[in-house]
């Protein structure tokens, strides 16, 4: 790897910033825009272990955030789609949607799907703190098993 890469990578994993890095990257990665966290909490947790659990808990707390800013961002557009008219895909994920309400926010972890399901909860006005709730408990499930799996069943990582 190239000298200045490795100074960054292991400037980003000081406590001070790696930490706050993670929990940037995290915010960023639970809004709609296209990008992961778990590789900023995988490099920090492997450059320092001890750093694990603290990892674990900045990295869904700003993930759980910006899942709640997505949240918010499908509230306020609420009355603006409100007379568009829908496929019947869309009614039915919909229906599906308000009969599990809040629970479904424990998807919200799922690639692709996750960060718009947050949405679609704010957009269908489904109550903000149970939902809240539930994407915090599978953000928090996914960073702990991803970052042990990564850690202890791949500790060498892999090659493609």
């Amino acid at each position: 790897m190239e000298a200045w890469i490795e100074h960054l990578i292991a400037l980003l994993a000081l406590p001070q910033f790696g930490l706050s890095t993670v929990f940037v990257v995290s915010f960023v990665s639970a809004t709609l825009l296209p990008m992961g966290s778990e590789p900023a909490v995988f490099g920090l947790v492997k450059l320092n272990a001890a750093l694990f659990w603290p990892a674990i808990l900045v990295a869904t707390t700003g993930n759980t955030l910006g899942g709640a800013l997505t949240w918010a961002m499908g509230f306020a557009t609420q009355k603006a789609l409100a007379g568009r008219a829908r496929s019947g895909t869309h009614a039915r994920a919909l229906r599906w949607l308000q009969q599990l309400g809040p629970k479904a926010c424990l998807l919200s972890w799922l690639p692709v799907i996750g960060d718009p399901l947050c949405a679609v909860a704010g957009w269908l006005k489904l109550p903000f703190w149970p939902c809240l709730w539930f994407m915090a408990i599978g953000k928090f499930i996914r960073y702990t098993t991803m970052t042990a799996l990564l850690l202890w069943v791949f500790p060498g990582g892999w090659t493609w």
